[in-house]
């Protein structure tokens, strides 16, 4: 069975959080600072984020807000940066024959838009999208998804996290999931159950691992 790669999106492929709180700030009405969007938002599904700021709307009215801040982060998106390290990691996946997934909580429009943005839409096997799943992160079946439909077993596979929610359903996938530094601190990411907390995919710890679950 081969090994494979499964990547969340926002704040792990690229970094996208401040365009994603501006969204959020514009539906809200008011500032939000980081420690709320961190502890509230990041890696959240958006009906769980709307119920929570929005507890006396009804299911319609917060999917319309739903879909406004969505519409407004695509429309903030440009040209984007992929984090450092990835194109290379990519690069190293295709030439063994490892197949590569995006598990996302994002719609498939934004996961759409953003690997577009990024230039590699067409590097990854498929895209979990939140928004055509049962359950979304921090439920494992995102994952379980992605497993099944690359033929992968989570004892030969990889994941690459940011958020305790995406953390807690890679986890509970049974992914060893490294976690990145980029709204988290490391302590966090390691209690959450990261197996090491990284900040980008350059040549390092994560390399190391690699190689040596994937030697013949």
């Amino acid at each position: 069975m081969t090994f494979a790669l499964l990547f969340d999106l926002d704040g792990t492929l690229v970094d996208t959080e401040a365009l994603h709180l501006k969204a959020f700030q514009v539906v809200f009405g008011r500032d939000i600072d980081m420690g709320y969007y961190t502890s509230q938002i990041a890696g959240r599904s958006n009906d769980r984020i709307m119920a929570a700021a929005f507890p006396d709307r009804s299911v319609e009215e917060r999917l319309a807000l739903s879909e406004r801040k969505e519409s407004l982060y695509r429309s903030f998106v440009g040209q984007l940066e992929p984090t450092p390290g990835l194109p290379e990691l990519l690069e190293w996946a295709a030439r063994h024959g490892f197949p590569c997934a995006v598990v996302t909580n994002a719609p498939r429009a934004n996961a759409t838009l953003v690997l577009a943005a990024l230039g590699l839409a067409d590097r990854f096997d498929c895209v979990i999208a939140g928004d055509e799943v049962g359950q979304p992160k921090p439920h494992p079946e995102p994952y379980l998804t992605a497993l099944a439909t690359l033929g992968a077993d989570a004892s030969n596979a990889v994941a690459f996290e940011d958020s305790l929610s995406g953390l807690s359903a890679a986890v509970a996938a049974g992914l060893p999931t490294f976690g990145m530094v980029t709204t988290l601190g490391e302590a966090a990411l390691l209690q959450a159950g990261a197996i090491r907390a990284i900040p980008d995919f350059r040549p390092g710890p994560l390399w190391a691992w690699l190689a040596a679950r994937t030697k013949p």
